[in-house]
C-alpha cells in the first residue's frame, strides 16, 4: 500500500519533510474533529448508541481523556474500543527495529537513543500502520506486572553478555509495546488489585517503572477499559485510586427499540447460506426473535444483574434458519419459509445464555426459554391483532370460526419436517383462519400469508383458546375444552375408574 511519506526512509529525510510529532491523544482529537466536520459515520456497524454512548465517546476523545465503558455483557464494549483505532493517523514514523514504536524525533528506549547517537540523520525509520497501534489485554487473575509493564530478561542478558543494570536487558510488556497507540484492558475488575496499582503511574504521570531501574520513560498511550457492573460484587472491583484516574465513565446499554435489535441481528447473524434451499424469514418472525430478548430482560426467572446479551438473538436467528434449512433439505425443496415450529428450535440458543434465579432454576432452563418465547409471540401478535382475551363481543366473534372448527373435533398436526405443500394444506383447512389474517394484514404475499396463519394458531394457544401438544418433533393444536376432558378421562382411567353410560 502506498502512502504519502513512503519515500522517507531516514531521520534526516523526516526532518526535511517538516514532519511534526504530536501526542496520541492530540492525534485522536485532531482526526475526530476532521471526521465530525465531514459529518461521516464515526462508528459504522454500531447501532442503537447514536444519541447516548457515541456522543459521550466523542466528548472523551475531544477532551483527551482516558475512558472506561461500563455495561452488561453483549453490549459491544470491546467492539467500540477496537473501533477507536480508526481515529489514529494512517501511518507514523518509528525508529526501525524499535519494539516500543520510538518516535525518531523523541526517542525513549536505550536502543533508539543509542541508534540515533551512532547514525544520526542516517538512522533508518519505518512507517507503522494504525492497525498495529492498538493493544488489548483481557484481565485475568494470572495477569502480572511483567505482562503489562515489563521485566528484566536474564536470558537476553546472558546471551548478549549484558549487565543486569543495562537498560537493554528490559523485556517490555504490552503497554510500552503499544507506545504511541491505544491500549485497552477488558473486564478490568478481574485484574488483581496489586496489578491495578501498577497502572497508576501510567494513568497520571504517564511513565513506567520496571524493577529497580532508575529510569523515567514517559510512555505516550491512550488508555481505555471495559467492565461489567456485575463484576464489582462477584469477581472483584476497581481500586479507588485507579477509578479516580479514569477521566470518563461511559454507560452502555442494550437496544431500546425492537427495530434497532432487528437491525443488529440482521447485520450480525449468518443468514446468507451458500447452499440451497433459500430461506425466507418473514419480518414479523424477526420481530418475535428480538422480542424474546426484551421479554428475557424483564423476566422474573432471569438474573437481570447478569444481563441478556445481544449475542443471544444472533445465535437464536441462526438456529431458526438452520431448522428451516434442515427441513428444506429433507424435503428436497429449493425454497423454504421459517415457521413457528422453527422459532421454538432456538431454545438451545437461549438456555446457554440465560442466567436463572432460584425460581427459574426450579422451573428448568428449557421451560423458562419456552415461556419467554411464548410471551414474545403473544406480545408481537397483539400489536397487529385484537387481544383474544378481550371481553368485547366483536372480538369474540372474530376468533369464533376458528375455535368452533377445533371444537368440532378437528386438529392441526404440524411435524417439524412437514413439506411445504402439506403444511399449507393443514392451515388452509382451518375455517376462518385465512379470512382473519387477510382482514388484519392488508399487504402480504402468498408465502407470508401462511406465516401469519401459523402465528395466529400459536397466539390462540398462548391465550388459552387452543390446546397444544408440543412433542419432540411435531406440534398438535386441538380444542382446549376437548383436551381438558381428555386429560380428566385419562387420569380417571389411570386411577382405575370405569366409564358408565348414564
Amino acid at each position: 500500500m502506498s502512502y504519502k511519506y513512503e519515500h522517507i526512509t531516514t531521520l534526516g529525510e523526516l526532518k526535511e519533510s517538516g514532519w511534526q510529532s504530536v501526542s496520541v491523544k492530540q492525534e485522536l482529537r485532531k482526526n475526530m474533529m476532521a471526521v465530525l466536520n465531514e459529518k461521516e459515520n464515526l462508528f459504522p456497524g454500531i447501532l442503537g448508541y447514536e444519541k447516548t454512548v457515541l456522543p459521550q465517546i466523542q466528548h472523551a476523545i475531544l477532551s483527551k481523556h482516558d475512558m472506561i465503558l461500563l455495561g452488561l455483557r453483549g453490549q459491544a464494549k470491546t467492539r467500540l474500543l477496537r473501533a477507536l483505532v480508526q481515529f489514529l493517523d494512517e501511518y507514523i514514523p518509528i525508529v526501525k527495529g524499535s519494539v516500543i514504536n520510538d518516535d525518531p524525533l523523541n526517542p525513549l528506549s536505550r536502543f533508539a537513543k543509542d541508534t540515533i547517537n551512532k547514525k544520526g540523520d542516517d538512522t533508518e525509520i519505518s512507517w507503522l500502520h494504525r492497525s498495529f497501534r492498538y493493544g488489548e489485554k483481557l484481565a485475568t487473575p494470572d495477569t502480572t506486572v511483567a505482562d503489562l509493564i515489563g521485566d528484566i530478561d536474564p536470558i537476553k542478558a546472558a546471551t548478549q553478555k549484558l549487565d543486569l543494570a543495562d537498560e537493554n536487558v528490559i523485556n517490555y510488556g504490552l503497554i510500552p509495546r503499544t507506545n504511541r497507540g491505544i491500549f485497552a484492558i477488558n473486564e478490568l475488575p478481574d485484574l488483581q488489585p496489586r496489578i491495578q496499582v501498577a497502572l497508576l503511574n501510567i494513568m497520571q504521570e504517564r511513565d513506567i517503572q520496571i524493577r529497580g531501574f532508575n529510569i523515567r520513560m514517559p510512555i505516550d498511550v491512550s488508555m481505555a477499559f471495559s467492565a461489567n457492573p456485575e463484576d464489582y460484587t462477584n469477581r472483584g472491583n476497581i481500586i479507588t485510586p485507579l477509578k479516580d484516574r479514569i477521566d470518563a465513565q461511559i454507560i452502555t446499554h442494550y437496544p431500546r427499540e425492537i427495530e434497532t435489535g432487528v437491525h443488529i441481528t440482521k447485520q450480525e447473524a449468518w443468514q446468507q447460506r451458500e447452499e440451497n434451499p433459500k430461506i425466507h424469514i418473514p419480518d414479523i418472525y424477526r420481530e418475535i426473535i428480538e422480542q424474546t430478548a426484551f421479554e428475557a430482560r424483564e423476566s422474573e426467572y432471569i438474573d437481570q444483574k447478569s444481563g441478556v446479551s445481544t449475542r443471544m438473538t444472533i445465535t437464536a436467528m441462526e438456529q431458526v434458519i438452520s431448522s428451516a434449512e434442515r427441513r428444506g433439505v429433507l424435503n428436497g425443496e429449493d425454497e423454504v419459509q421459517v415457521r413457528i415450529s422453527d422459532i421454538y428450535h432456538m431454545v438451545p440458543a437461549l438456555t446457554g445464555k440465560l442466567e436463572l434465579v432460584y425460581e427459574g432454576e426450579q422451573e428448568g432452563a428449557i421451560s423458562v426459554a419456552k415461556h419467554i418465547i411464548g410471551r414474545a409471540i403473544n406480545k408481537t401478535f397483539k400489536k397487529v391483532f385484537p387481544d383474544p382475551q378481550s371481553k368485547a363481543e366483536d372480538v369474540k366473534v372474530m376468533y369464533k370460526p376458528i375455535t368452533d372448527w377445533f371444537a368440532e373435533g378437528n386438529e392441526v398436526n404440524i411435524p417439524d419436517v412437514l413439506s411445504d405443500t402439506t403444511y399449507k394444506e393443514a392451515l388452509d383447512a382451518v375455517n376462518g383462519l385465512e379470512d382473519l389474517v387477510k382482514k388484519h394484514i392488508k399487504k402480504t404475499g402468498y408465502q407470508e400469508l401462511y406465516a401469519w396463519m401459523d402465528l395466529v394458531l400459536e397466539a390462540l394457544h398462548q391465550n388459552s383458546l387452543l390446546s397444544k401438544q408440543d412433542l419432540d418433533d411435531e406440534t398438535l393444536y386441538t380444542d382446549m375444552l376437548g383436551s381438558m376432558f381428555s386429560s380428566i378421562t385419562g387420569s380417571q382411567s389411570d386411577e382405575g375408574y370405569e366409564d358408565f353410560d348414564l
